[in-house]
C-alpha cells in the first residue's frame, strides 16, 4: 500500500491576519512600526477592503509568527487557520521568563 500525499497550500488572508493579531495580542500600530506599512493600509487589509502586495502580507505574517502565531495550511486533512504556537502553559512560562530578564530566544523554548 503506497503512502498518499495530501495536497496542501499556505493561506494568508485578511481574516487570518486579524485573527492572528488578536491571538498574539499586538496592535496594528505595532505591526506598522515593525513593517513600515501604513497603519491605515493594515486596517483596510484586515477588514478585507484592500489587498496588499505579497511582500507586505509576508511582512505582516512574519511579525505575527515572531509573536507566537502558527498559520495552518489548507489541506485535505483540514482547513486553513491560525493558532498559538505554544500551549497556554508554555506561553505563561515564556511570559514569566521575559518578565525576569528580557526576551526569550526561540532556542530557549
Amino acid at each position: 500500500m503506497g503512502t498518499k500525499i495530501m495536497a496542501q497550500h499556505d493561506v494568508f488572508n485578511s481574516a487570518l491576519a486579524r485573527a492572528g493579531r488578536a491571538l498574539v495580542g499586538i496592535s496594528t500600530w505595532y505591526i506598522a512600526d515593525e513593517t513600515g506599512i501604513d497603519r491605515s493600509r493594515i486596517r483596510k487589509f484586515e477588514r478585507g477592503i484592500l489587498n496588499l502586495p505579497d511582500d507586505q502580507k509576508l511582512a505582516i505574517k512574519d511579525v505575527l509568527i515572531h509573536h507566537g502565531a502558527l498559520f495552518l495550511p489548507d489541506s485535505e486533512a483540514g482547513g486553513y487557520g491560525v493558532r498559538l504556537k505554544h500551549s497556554s502553559s508554555k506561553t505563561r512560562q515564556l511570559d514569566r521568563w521575559e518578565a525576569e530578564g528580557g526576551p526569550v530566544a526561540e532556542d530557549d523554548v
